[in-house]
This record gives structure tokens, sequence and C-alpha cells, in this order.
């Protein structure tokens, strides 16, 4: 999932960012609701995790104004705030989910699984195309009874392909989807995450599936089922 990740205490946001990769997801973690908003009106996310207490802009005003723009991506909302009124203040917001900290690390994971299951995008645990099958909780790819193991990163990108299959995906989509705000890639950094992924599917007999269109992007071209 691409996740914005909206927390303006560094020993917090770090953590949480960082468990969110090592499960896969892409994670624009910001400290400000300003740079927040720009974001949201900038970019698609799959899930959204707000702190009630920012600088500039609060949660609750962004939960506000996200979905007074009719935006429906799920919302957990993360506070010191632990009365039943400040429960029902960030839930009328249009919050999905309410995590009171300190955060457990453990039920925090556990909350962005239950809200990934009310994504639009939800297709279950696996992800699957043909006989290709993509583990959503363990980054692990299988075809078949053959598996390996994915980086986050090359998670990250064939998930984006398994989700638009046969579609010319440009470079600049595949940098929004997979690399987190405020990191730019290295001219040559999307060229070798292709590569890398064509060696893991290698070893599934699948590394044609991901087919380069010369001058605009790649696309993920299955065969078709004999």
């Amino acid at each position: 999932m691409k996740i914005l990740l909206v927390e303006d205490d560094p020993k917090q946001l770090m953590p949480l960012q960082t468990v969110l990769s090592q499960a896969g997801h892409s994670v624009d973690g910001v400290k400000d609701g300003e740079t927040a908003q720009w974001l949201l009106a900038e970019k698609e996310y799959d899930l959204l995790i707000l702190d009630w207490m920012l600088p500039r802009i609060s949660g609750v005003s962004l939960c506000q104004q996200y979905r007074a723009a009719g935006k429906t991506a799920p919302i957990l909302m993360i506070t010191a705030k632990d009365t039943t009124p400040d429960k029902v203040i960030g839930l009328d917001a249009g919050a999905d989910d309410y995590l009171v900290k300190p955060i457990d690390i453990i039920e925090f994971m556990a909350r962005v699984r239950a809200l990934r299951r009310r994504s639009p995008l939800w297709q279950g645990d696996i992800l699957r195309l043909l006989d290709l099958q993509l583990h959503l909780d363990t980054l692990i790819l299988e075809r078949q009874g053959a598996i390996v193991s994915l980086s986050s990163q090359e998670f990250q990108l064939l998930e984006y392909f398994m989700r638009h299959p046969k579609q010319v995906l440009t470079r600049n989509q595949i940098e929004q989807a997979v690399w987190e705000w405020g990191s730019e890639p290295e001219s040559n950094a999307i060229t070798v995450l292709v590569r890398k992924l064509r060696q893991r599917l290698q070893t599934l007999a699948a590394a044609d599936w991901i087919e380069t269109v010369y001058g605009m992007g790649y696309r993920l071209n299955p065969p078709e089922p004999s």
C-alpha cells in the first residue's frame, strides 16, 4: 500500500515508518499538517495515518478536509487523547479507527492490516495473476510451488505491476508509487530495480512477464492462458 504517515515527533515517526516499510508498504512520512495537506492534493494514498496534534494543521482538520473532498481511503488516527469524547471527535471527523499512544507496534500493524481490508484495492492476503501469487503479509512470491522472497522495494514494484496488469506504467508513475516522498531516486534506480525484480522472476521462469516499452516505461504482460 501507499501510506501517508503524519507524526510530528521524530522518535515516533521513524520507528512507525520503518516497520511499515519492512512490511512492504511505501510510506511518505511527514512531520506537519501543512506538508501533509499538500501531499494529499498531489498524490493518491491507500491509507492515511494521522497524529491528532500537529503543527499548523491538526490531524482532525486533515481528516475532515480529506473526507469533504470525497476521498475514501481508510484513516487511522493516533493520539495521546484517550477519553471517549476525544475518540468521538476523531471518528466523527471521518477516521475509521483510533489508536491511543503509547503505540504498541504489534497492535499498530494489526490495525493497519485490518484497515487494508477496507481498501477498494483489497483482493485478499494473496494477490494473484494467472499462476503467480504474491503473499502480501510475507513478501513472498510463489509460482507452481516454487517460492522466492522479495525485498521491500521489489515487493512494492511487483504489487504495483500486479494491480495494473497489461498497463504501460511510466517511470514517473513507478517513482511515485515506490519511492517515498523526499527520497529522489538516482537516474538509473528504476532500471536497476526492474532488473532485480526480473532476476527474482527468473527463478520462477517468469522474467519475460515484465516488458520494456521503450520511450514510455514498463508493462507486466503475462502470457495468454493456453
